[in-house]
């Protein structure tokens, strides 16, 4: 099973991040030893000195350099992820998208109609390379602008009705799509370095979301084990 993970900033961490891909691959070890690969065409972190994604300073050395690989982008959303995913999709033979996305989106590109649009661009695109692919799509989580910025906070709460109708509408038996649950108790103050992006623990929280899902859904693997 060849998973890739697709997503914006909380994604692909910066320098000096574990990420929650570190986290997943952690719990993918345990719970499919040998019978998964990560893949994508990435596997840098975000150098903020740099402002380019340049950095293979993760905190943990011993990670892997094949289970960095991702599809996820500092400032890239639903937007910029449509059009990649096709050609993502079919060079590294992807079965499973794990995907986290549309924070950025609504905070700078696109309005909720707009986003919910290129979700189902997305998917298209990730089928017509792959027409079994299957994908794990997580609602926007809370954030600290959603906090103080009402227009924006009523945004991402219409996406995340938008999202769940997409999911619900191109659901099917050969390609199935799962809504992840938004992680339980996730608090901004201790579960992100900075309102929004994961810290330690709001990075095993995003991984359980999507591990989570695909146990309870589809059977694959465990429910997610390590939660600190």
């Amino acid at each position: 099973m060849r998973f890739m993970f697709v997503g914006d900033s909380c994604t692909i961490g910066r320098a000096g991040d574990h990420t929650w891909r570190y986290r997943m691959w952690r719990h993918l070890e345990s719970a499919l030893p040998g019978r998964y690969e990560i893949v994508g065409p990435r596997t840098t972190l975000y150098d903020t000195a740099a402002d380019a994604p340049l950095s293979h300073d993760y905190a943990d050395p011993a990670f892997p350099v094949p289970a960095r690989r991702h599809l996820a982008g500092w400032g890239e959303g639903w937007l910029h992820m449509a059009p990649l995913i096709g050609e993502a999709v079919a060079t590294a033979e992807a079965d499973v998208l794990l995907v986290s996305l549309g924070l950025i989106d609504l905070g700078f590109y696109t309005d909720s109609d707009q986003t919910a649009a290129n979700v189902r661009a997305f998917v298209s695109a990730a089928r017509a390379a792959n027409p079994r692919v299957r994908a794990v799509l997580l609602p926007v989580i809370p954030n600290v602008r959603a906090e103080s910025d009402a227009p924006f906070a009523a945004e991402c709460a219409r996406f995340n009705v938008l999202l769940a109708k997409a999911v619900a509408d191109l659901d099917t038996a050969a390609s199935p799509l799962l809504l992840a649950s938004a992680p339980e108790s996730y608090d901004l103050r201790t579960d992100t370095y900075d309102g929004t992006h994961p810290g330690p623990t709001g990075e095993h929280k995003l991984a359980g979301a999507f591990a989570d899902a695909m146990h309870q859904a589809w059977g694959v693997g465990s429910p997610y084990g390590e939660r600190r």
